[in-house]
C-alpha cells in the first residue's frame, strides 16, 4: 500500500489513541487525526474517507461507554438522530464530488477557522444551561447543520455538539458530551458508509488508527472530566494551524501559496 509503512502505522496508531481520548472529553479530535493523515501524503477525499473509519470506533466506545453509565437519553434523540444521518450523508456526497482542487483550497480555510473557534469560544461549561428551543428545533438546525459539517468536513464537530446542546437544551457539562458522542456516531456512520462507497476509505492505516481511537475513547470517557481542556484547547489550535502553514507552503500551484508567497 502506498501510505502504508510501520513508522507510519505506530506514528497514526499514537495519534489515534490522542484524538479518541481527547474526542470523547472536549471534542476536537479529528484535528489531530486528519492532519496526520494529510501529513502521509494522502488526497483531501481520502484522509477525509479515512478520519471517519477510524473516528467511528472511537465514538461507537465514547457513546457505549456513556449509554451505561446512563449519562444519555435516547428517547429524547430519535429527531436528532435522524436530521443528523441526511445532513451527514449530504456532507458526504457534496465533499466527494468537489474537485481535488477545490478541496485542497478548501481545507486550510476550514482548519484555520475552526482552530479560531477554538480559540474564542465559550468552553461548554462556561456557558449558560437554560433550555431555549424544543428538541424538534434542535433537530433541524442543530442536528442537520453539525451533521452537514461533520459528513462533509467533520474537526471539532463534538465540541460543536456539545456546545449546540449546552446552549439549546440546556444539558450538564457531562450530559451534553455524551449526547453529542451519540450524534457523533450517527453522524460518522452515515458518513462512512458513502465514503466506502466512493472507494475513498484507506483501509490498512484506517484500521491501524481504529484501533487507537477505541483505546483513546475508552480511556477519556472514563474521566468523563473537562480538566483536560487546559492543554487540548491550545494542542489543537497549534496542530491545526501548523498543518495549514504545511498544506499552504508545500503546494506551491494551490491557490494559498500564490496568494500569500507569490508564483
Amino acid at each position: 500500500m502506498e501510505f502504508f509503512t510501520w513508522e507510519t502505522a505506530v506514528f497514526l496508531f499514537l495519534v489515534a489513541t490522542a484524538a479518541g481520548f481527547v474526542d470523547s472529553i472536549a471534542g476536537g479530535g479529528g484535528l489531530l487525526a486528519l492532519p496526520a493523515l494529510l501529513w502521509t501524503g494522502m488526497s483531501p477525499a481520502q484522509a477525509l474517507g479515512t478520519t471517519k473509519l477510524q473516528g467511528t470506533f472511537g465514538t461507537f466506545s465514547s457513546s457505549f461507554n456513556y449509554l451505561k453509565k446512563g449519562q444519555a437519553d435516547l428517547s429524547q434523540m430519535k429527531e436528532a438522530i435522524f436530521c443528523t444521518f441526511l445532513g451527514s450523508a449530504l456532507g458526504a456526497v457534496l465533499v466527494q464530488v468537489s474537485r481535488a482542487r477545490f478541496l485542497a483550497d478548501l481545507i486550510p480555510v476550514l482548519l484555520v477557522m475552526t482552530a479560531l473557534f477554538f480559540i474564542f469560544s465559550p468552553r461548554a461549561g462556561e456557558v449558560e444551561a437554560r433550555r431555549r428551543i424544543s428538541h424538534r428545533a434542535f433537530a433541524l438546525t442543530a442536528g442537520a447543520g453539525l451533521g452537514f459539517y461533520d459528513g462533509f468536513f467533520g474537526p471539532g464537530s463534538g465540541s460543536f455538539f456539545a456546545l449546540a446542546y449546552v446552549w439549546f437544551l440546556g444539558l450538564n457539562l457531562t450530559q451534553a458530551t455524551a449526547h453529542s458522542k451519540i450524534l457523533n456516531l450517527v453522524s460518522n456512520l452515515s458518513a462512512l458508509a458513502l465514503f466506502i462507497a466512493g472507494g475513498t476509505v484507506v483501509w490498512g492505516l484506517g484500521l491501524v488508527m481504529a484501533c487507537g481511537q477505541f483505546l483513546g475513547a475508552r480511556l477519556g470517557s472514563n474521566l468523563v472530566v473537562n480538566h483536560g481542556a487546559k492543554l487540548i484547547r491550545p494542542l489543537i489550535i497549534v496542530i491545526s494551524l501548523a498543518i495549514t502553514v504545511k498544506m499552504v507552503m508545500s503546494d506551491p500551484s494551490g491557490t494559498w501559496y500564490r496568494l500569500l508567497i507569490g508564483s
